[in-house]
């Protein structure tokens, strides 16, 4: 006997020996007609998981995108840019926009660090700092604003960060909301990053945009890789600080790495890659030779050598870098203290600088033993911290070690890969010290005298 299934799915029995009149008509389906049914649930199940990845991404987003602006409000709202008249970049960039490179009348007293050269004042910060004030120079000529914003465009940094360094975290998929959102403050606000960048001197502000763009250059290189934006990101940190460039193996790294669920990489699709991602970086290059060419009339002077009377500093007796510079430099960034006070707030600050780990003490969790990039991040950090130690001036006025900043990017990803998934005890308990001491230090730096030369 044999089973035989109509059309509509329901089936009868036929014996052979029957005759064919009283045979019922029923027709076997074609199997294909069978196989389409599993076909459509799978891409059903494929659909649903692309909706519930976009939901997921849509939600983490806009929660990273809600942390950003309250982190930038209260950056804004606990912040006054006591060094916002320091405006050299925007002037610049504001020179630039009518066709000239430098000013072409005397600059005011206090920016003392312009270049005069054939009649003519030139900044020495580098071509990347002063594109970045850009914007800023626009909003100027429309009449949006009066001077420069060096209030809201520190703030506007502050939320950037903020924003890419929640979603950096995104490097690890198992870690719980609350983690997220302390991870990404902190650098901001647990940092000498808040009071610092709270200056808005355009020395702070740069060293700002550079720690933003290694955030937003790593974003698109580790989380959603995008060679062009990596590119783009990076030119904007490097543009600020130029040792930045000492990332640069780094990065070609981490893009040449395949994804991991690719078999292999395609050695076309990996060129590609590269030139997407020095797409930016090459033009910034060319463009910078013709700046300093125009300003200084070689293509590799940056002018520092030049500000008037600066290397007769006593810092600068070796030049601007000098390995006796890194003694004084490794001091002040890891061993000078806090002088201590009898009433509220109890902690003064040095006006020169302090150890990063006093200003700092998250950053103790550095040296836990986890994270599969670790060593990497390490040699990083130790690179860049070896080319600002010879930096013969450890960074002026300031809370701790400003130069430091850059560091943070290597630091948090160090941080968020060797810890646990969800928040800590001491974790939460060294964030709250760490925020307590920069908060003591903003105040007493931005909001009263109490900190003096």
């Amino acid at each position: 006997m044999r089973i035989l299934y109509a059309e509509s799915g329901d089936f009868a029995t036929d014996d052979s020996q029957t005759s064919a009149k009283s045979r019922p008509i029923f027709r076997v389906a074609p199997r294909r007609e069978t196989a389409r049914e599993p076909r459509t649930i799978c891409a059903m199940l494929d659909l649903l998981a692309v909706i519930d990845s976009l939901t997921r991404l849509r939600m983490e987003q806009m929660t990273a995108a809600i942390t950003a602006v309250i982190a930038g409000v209260l950056f804004y709202c606990t912040t006054k840019p006591v060094q916002g008249h320091f405006d050299y970049t925007f002037r610049i960039a504001d020179a630039l926009l009518r066709g000239h490179a430098g000013l072409a009348t005397k600059p005011p007293s206090w920016l003392n660090e312009f270049v005069p050269v054939h009649g003519r004042y030139y900044s020495v910060f580098p071509l990347g700092a002063v594109l970045a004030n850009i914007p800023a120079a626009i909003a100027f000529k429309l009449g949006l604003v009066r001077a420069w914003p060096a209030r809201g465009l520190a703030a506007a940094i502050a939320a950037g960060c903020t924003f890419f360094f929640y979603r950096l975290t995104c490097v690890r998929e198992d870690i719980t909301a609350l983690r997220r959102v302390l991870l990404a403050v902190f650098p901001v606000f647990a940092t000498w990053t808040w009071c610092n960048l709270g200056f808005a001197g355009a020395w702070q502000i740069a060293l700002g945009f550079a720690v933003l763009g290694q955030a937003g250059a790593l974003y698109h290189t580790l989380v959603r890789r995008n060679a062009l934006l990596a590119g783009i990101w990076f030119t904007v940190a490097v543009g600020n600080r130029t040792e930045l460039v000492l990332t640069l193996p780094a990065f070609l790294f981490l893009l040449a790495k395949y994804p991991p669920t690719l078999p292999k990489f395609v050695k076309g699709e990996q060129l590609r890659t590269f030139a997407l991602f020095f797409t930016f970086p090459a033009a910034l290059l060319l463009s910078t030779a013709m700046y300093n060419w125009a300003r200084f009339g070689s293509i590799t002077d940056f002018g520092y050598a030049h500000i008037p009377g600066v290397l007769n500093e006593p810092w600068y007796q070796h030049g601007i870098f000098s390995l006796n510079s890194i003694r004084w430099n490794a001091y002040e960034m890891l061993f000078r203290g806090l002088n201590d006070l009898p009433t509220f707030p109890y902690l003064k600050p040095y006006g020169f600088g302090c150890s990063i780990f006093l200003a700092s003490p998250f950053l103790f969790l550095l040296f836990r033993e986890d994270g599969q990039r670790r060593c990497m991040y390490w040699i990083i950090i130790g690179v860049l911290t070896f080319t600002l130690w010879a930096h013969g001036n450890p960074g002026g006025w300031q809370f701790s070690y400003r130069y430091g900043v850059i560091l943070l990017p290597w630091m948090f990803l160090l941080i968020t890969e060797n810890g646990p998934a969800g928040l800590s005890a001491i974790e939460v308990s060294l964030f709250v010290v760490a925020t307590a001491i920069n908060a003591i230090a903003t105040y007493e730096f931005l909001w009263t005298s109490m900190i003096r030369v």
